[in-house]
Parts: structure tokens; sequence; C-alpha cells
């Protein structure tokens, strides 16, 4: 587990083919509310609220992602791993163009050059617990694995373990300051032709001004001005370029500062309790449940969600995109649970007053779970299992066992949402 800076590590063919197809499927996930066989059942039910969200609304959005450098394939830059699963956090240089409309009118658009963060997540050692549920490739029924190995209950269709896995088990998105394959090359080219040519222009101009006649000299001086503004028009294109990345860099820091250290205080605190404990894992769990809260219809209905009644606000958001930045403010542990205050930064579409508005909002959330229970990377707050009866269950959909009757102690598999509000 941890941050991979300097060794760089390409994502093998077989998750890049299965993360190429999560991607181009999520704009048609968010728009028409299909399914994508490649995210685990988090992910699906989170898209599916949001894609609720915004048919409630009245609103259509239809997202492109496109590749902005064919050449250069997603890279591995952290991670972690438990008994049963290992995760891989991957970058991509993509853009990212979103069109909402209502009745084909449009009300927002962006075109925004970004890299793209998904993390994948794979058995550690091939085999995949057969009560695992997870969604056939094929129809997208949910089933558990030995099923679907021989042969999915729904649709008929047999599959290998590489059909079942890997997943998708999150993804994120910023704006990136950097430059992805030639994208420099007709900005540069147009700079350093137009900078040129007005340095050329410059003594001839200054000659009609002043009404000579015999302009020879002013020819000679454009010739050599010429190379002169080529070059001046590199550096100037530079020096924007170099701008653009600080401006940019500094838009997307502003208020994060505060977020410096918490992995390591986050780690240092919990890996005493079982160094399952990932920072990482954390920060992508922390994200799903909050997304799930703000998009569900009452977040009071979800198993996982503790708290009071939600800010108003929060039914106004269309798009929720982490922004990076997950700051931990506070840790108590007290009988045998521990509690997380943190600070979640996200870019944020609203819908008011008939308005599409983007803001770059932090949200107070509060976590908790038992501190004496390992961490399962398999856990998925939308299918579990009761401990009773071995039945498997929508946790989403239902609080207690729908065979057994038996109430879900949520807190004793992973992370429950205790609060969540506008910062």
């Amino acid at each position: 587990m941890g941050f991979n800076f300097f060794k760089i590590v390409n994502l093998k063919d077989s998750f890049r083919k299965k993360l190429n197809g999560f991607v181009q499927n999520l704009g048609p996930a968010i728009r028409d509310g299909k399914t994508i066989t490649f995210a685990d059942n988090d992910i699906s039910y989170l898209l599916k609220l949001q894609h609720d969200r915004l048919k409630d609304k009245d609103l259509t959005l239809d997202m492109e992602i496109y590749d902005r450098d064919k050449e250069t394939n997603a890279m591995v830059g952290s991670q972690w791993r438990d008994a049963h699963y290992e995760s891989f956090v991957c970058s991509e240089q993509l853009g990212i163009k979103r069109l909402i409309t209502r009745d084909g009118n449009k009300l927002y658009s962006d075109n925004r050059k970004s890299v793209f963060y998904a993390t994948i997540t794979d058995v550690t050692s091939g085999v995949h617990p057969d009560d695992e549920s997870v969604s056939c490739p094929n129809c997208g029924s949910v089933s558990t694995v030995s099923k679907l190995q021989g042969g999915c209950p729904y649709c008929g269709t047999v599959f290998k373990m590489d059909d079942l896995l890997p997943k998708v088990t999150g993804y994120y998105s910023l704006e990136d300051v950097g430059i992805a394959g030639d994208e420099h090359k007709v900005p540069m080219r147009l700079t350093i032709i137009i900078t040129g040519i007005v340095f050329g222009l410059i003594p001839l101009v200054m000659a009609l001004i002043k009404g000579d006649k015999e302009i020879w000299d002013e020819i000679l001086s454009a010739i050599f001005l010429v190379p002169v503004g080529l070059f001046a028009g590199y550096v100037f294109y530079s020096i924007g370029l170099l701008i653009r990345m600080i401006a940019v860099g500094s838009s997307q820091s502003a208020g994060k500062w505060g977020t410096i250290g918490s992995r390591a205080k986050f780690e240092q605190r919990m890996k005493k309790y079982s160094p399952e404990f990932s920072f990482e894992y954390f920060t992508s769990k922390a994200i799903s449940l909050i997304k799930t809260a703000v998009f569900a219809p009452n977040a009071q209905d979800l198993l996982f969600y503790k708290g009071g009644p939600l800010d108003p606000s929060f039914g106004d958001i269309i798009d929720l995109n982490y922004g990076g930045a997950l700051g931990v403010t506070d840790i108590k542990e007290e009988n045998g649970r521990v509690t997380i205050t943190t600070d979640a930064f996200f870019d944020v579409l609203y819908l008011r007053d008939d308005r599409i508005k983007e803001r770059r909002d932090r949200f107070k959330a509060v976590f908790q779970r038992r501190s004496d229970i390992p961490i399962e990377m398999s856990f998925s707050m939308t299918k579990i299992q009761c401990p009773t009866c071995g039945s498997s269950f929508n946790a989403i959909q239902n609080k207690k066992c729908p065979f057994c009757g038996r109430e879900y102690d949520i807190e004793s598999q992973d992370w429950v949402l205790k609060e969540i509000k506008p910062g």
C-alpha cells in the first residue's frame, strides 16, 4: 500500500479493457439509467440515484469522455489489499464534455481537460468467495460467483473469473494542469507565428505612420525582427502555460491545505487495530457514502446513514465530483467504536431557479465503525449477507433481513455516515 511517485506502472491489459468499457459507458449510465457491468454494485446504485434525480428535475445530462492522448495508457498510482482483494488507483488524461438540457434547451455545458482517477479491485489469489454477490456482465442481474461460474441463472451465459473481476469500485476526475500528447502543438504554433508576424510588421507600420517613402531600412529591420518575434512567441506561450498551471493549481487547492497530514494521522491511529485499515480505502468508501446519501430521495431510509434530515440544499445537487481532498479533522475512540470527522471537497453542479450553478464546496462529514473488527474490502453497502440466516439482500432497501427479520448491524461490517452538512 502507498503512493508510487517515481516508478511508473502501466495498468495491465485485462484491467485497461474494463476501465475503458466503464469510461465509455459512464455517460449512458447517467443519462439512460443503464447498468455498467464493469462497475460494482455500489457504483451502479449510485448512478441510478443520480439518473433518477435528473429525471425528477426533467433534466438530461449527456457526458462524453474522450482520450486526450491515445499513446499513453492508464498508470497505477497506489494500491492496497486485504486477505481476499487488492485495489489499484489508476489515472489517465481524459477530456470530459458535459451537456445538460431540458426539453432540448441547453442549460449548461463544459469541456474540461481532466485527469480521470479510477479504483479497480481484483481478487489477490484468483479465488473469489463463492457467496459474493456480483452483477452478470451480460444481463446485469445480481447473482453469486458460484452460480455465475456455472452459468447465469437469468440469461444462461457462462463466465470465467476474468469475466467477473476486476470491478471498478470508485472514480472521480480533476482538472488537468498539464498537457497531453499533441495538445500543445496548435496553440504554440499559432502563438509563435502571430508573434513573429507582429514583430515583423512593427517597423513597417511605424514607417507608414511617419510617412517615410523609403522603407528599405524598415524592411531589413522587419526581416531581422521576424525570428526575434518567433522566439518571443515561444517564450510568451511558455509563460502563459506556466501562469495557467499556477492558476488552475491554486484554484484546485484553495481551502484544501488543511488536509495535509490527514493520511498519516488516520493510519497512525487506525492501523493499531488492523493493518488492513487504509486511508485510500477509507477515502473511497467515504466518497461513495456521501454521494449516495446526497442523491438518495431520503437519506434516513439508508441503512448506512445514522443522522438526521439532510440540508435542503443537497436536493438541488445534480452532479457531484470528488475534488481530490479529504481532510481528517478529528478522531475519537470510545465504547469500542471510532468516529472520524472530515472535511470533504467536491465540485458540485446545483439546479436553482431553473439555472445551473457550479461551485467548489466543502462538506462536513462524520463517519463511524467498530474498531475491533478487521476491514473487508469485499463489503458492499448494497448487497450484504445476513449473519443469522445466511440470506443475501439489498441493504439499501432493507434495514432488516427480509427473510428472518433481524436488524442488520452495519457498523460491524464497515463505516457508517453519522452526519453530513455544508461546510
